[in-house]
């Protein structure tokens, strides 16, 4: 990804596209350009250049700090994302390496591979140069250093170079490896990742290509200058006469659970019947490590190589058998098995702490649990825009303390001030005409909803002032009131404005609320 600091800034920035700006680092001596737009690269600004000396040539550019870090952590959250490309990724500064071995032909082979990783970059706004080779090293080199974007693609019968890419054709394994020796060849030393000093000495002795390294015989290159095993050892790294593995990002893998069948079923039932076995497995590796279901998906895999993937939700973490097959049924026995499934697994994609406790000794249950199998099956049904629940919110305003928010969506805790509010609130208040004894004074009787309502009792009033941050300048104080009426119904009503207060003239009265 070679433009993955500039590209994460551009998502947030308020600068014009067309604006010559650069990312700054410090450096030993003063700022360093980190990145640059293309605006400020076609007035010579270049990263790893001093600040001081891209602006004695265009005093036009605009520094802004650069957030390294960020980039760092951006590129960890890629690598695993990446993994539905491939099961063992590896952060490589500011690229990933992946290990496709045997992953090609789910994508189509290496070009569908290709493609799917391209595209998949651009839809996250971010530019990345793909190559696959037979060795990390070679993928490395031809990604960086390769004029256009080419791209080895091993199939063991030879390599055909192309102006974009390198297909395969039927050739012997020699020929294959002169050919790719062959696009190594021009690419420059750096390629070979080598520190600076041994990349100016060998520009010094005339090595400025790898492939006049690949042509000096290895004895004669140790004896010339020191240094030289690294060389060798770089040039066997990209070569592959010394291996390389991948260290995969660390993560800790989801709870699965695996079925192969010994042979393919083509019976719609399959599915349904491979959950019997297959959710107590799962359930037993939850319950080693204390954990709750959340998310589940079932995939099961047919024998012409493609997937069929079932997923469900829960609104709370669960490893109950029973309610995790009564969610999953239906969806399993909607699986399409085509040619025949072969295989089935089930992972827990997303998990929470879930430790074994006991509700009470002596009373009856809370209940929780037997909501959140209802909001489960209530959302299998209708599907989880449909099925929603109320949201405490961060307001002091009524209308705003609260909101509606997904059934499976995870509440997130609001400490509210203790104050009195209706059980009922109004979708919109409702305008009422209120008589008082004077005009600040406290109400006597309101009309709603053209009955005549007498008050009894009246507490308040309880002020609350617009926030200031959202509403304009014009918006008015409200005085809320609890009120009950003769007949002894009690409801919250409120005035809107002052007199006096210069935003408008005499102040409304509303209904907002009914306590219950």
């Amino acid at each position: 990804m070679p433009h993955l600091a500039i590209e994460r800034w551009a998502k947030t920035a308020d600068y014009s596209p067309d604006a010559p700006v650069v990312l700054t680092v410090e450096g030993a001596h003063g700022l360093i350009i980190h990145a640059v737009t293309k605006a400020a690269a076609t007035r010579g600004a270049r990263p790893g250049a001093r600040l001081t000396d891209a602006r004695a040539l265009d005093p036009a550019l605009v520094a802004v700090l650069g957030d390294p870090q960020g980039d760092s952590a951006m590129v960890e959250r890629l690598a695993h994302w990446a993994g539905r490309w491939s099961p063992l990724v590896e952060v490589d500064g500011d690229g990933l390496r992946l290990d496709v071995t045997g992953v090609a032909h789910l994508f189509g082979g290496e070009q569908g591979l290709i493609g799917d990783v391209c595209k998949s970059f651009a839809a996250l706004g971010l530019t990345a140069r793909v190559a696959i080779a037979p060795t990390a090293a070679a993928a490395w080199a031809l990604s960086h250093f390769a004029r256009q974007p080419l791209t080895v693609t091993p199939t063991g019968a030879g390599v055909h170079v192309s102006a974009n890419h390198l297909t395969s054709e039927h050739s012997t394994d020699m020929d294959a490896s002169l050919r790719w020796h062959d696009v190594l060849k021009p690419l420059h030393v750096s390629a070979l990742r080598l520190d600076p000093d041994t990349i100016r000495t060998l520009e010094r002795l005339g090595l400025k290509t790898v492939g006049a390294l690949i042509d000096v015989p290895r004895l004669a290159l140790a004896r010339r200058f020191r240094g030289a095993e690294n060389v060798i050892d770089a040039l066997d790294r990209m070569l592959g006469r010394k291996p390389e593995p991948l260290t995969a990002a660390p993560a800790d893998p989801p709870p699965r659970a695996l079925l192969k069948l010994e042979e393919p079923a083509t019976h719609p039932e399959a599915a349904s019947q491979a959950l019997d076995r297959l959710i107590p497995t799962l359930v037993r590796k939850l319950e080693r490590r204390r954990l709750g279901a959340r998310r589940l998906s079932l995939t099961g895999y047919r024998v012409d190589g493609s997937i069929a993937v079932a997923g469900v939700a829960t609104s709370i973490p669960s490893r109950e058998p029973k309610h995790l097959l009564r969610l999953l049924a239906d969806k399993a026995a909607a699986l399409n098995p085509e040619f025949g499934f072969d295989a089935f697994a089930l992972i827990a994609d997303w998990t929470e702490e879930l430790g074994t406790a006991q509700e009470s000794l002596v009373e009856e249950p809370s209940g929780t649990r037997e909501l959140a199998r209802l909001v489960d099956r209530l959302t299998m049904k209708l599907g989880p825009k449909r099925v929603r629940r109320p949201q405490a919110e961060k307001s002091h305003l009524p209308e705003r303390a609260s909101e509606w928010i997904s059934a499976l969506a995870k509440p997130h805790p609001i400490e509210l001030s203790p104050v009195i509010r209706p059980q009922r609130m109004l979708d919109r208040p409702e305008a009422i005409d209120v008589i008082y004894a004077t005009p600040e004074g406290m109400p006597r009787r309101f009309i709603w909803r053209r009955a005549v309502h007498d008050i009894a009792r009246v507490a308040g009033p309880e002020r609350i002032a617009p926030e200031w941050w959202r509403e304009p300048s014009t918006a008015r104080l409200c005085d809320y009131y609890r009120v009950e009426d003769t007949s002894g119904r009690r409801v919250w009503i409120y005035r809107e404005g002052v007199i006096g207060d210069g935003r408008g003239g005499v102040p409304n009265w509303f209904m907002h609320g009914l306590f219950g």
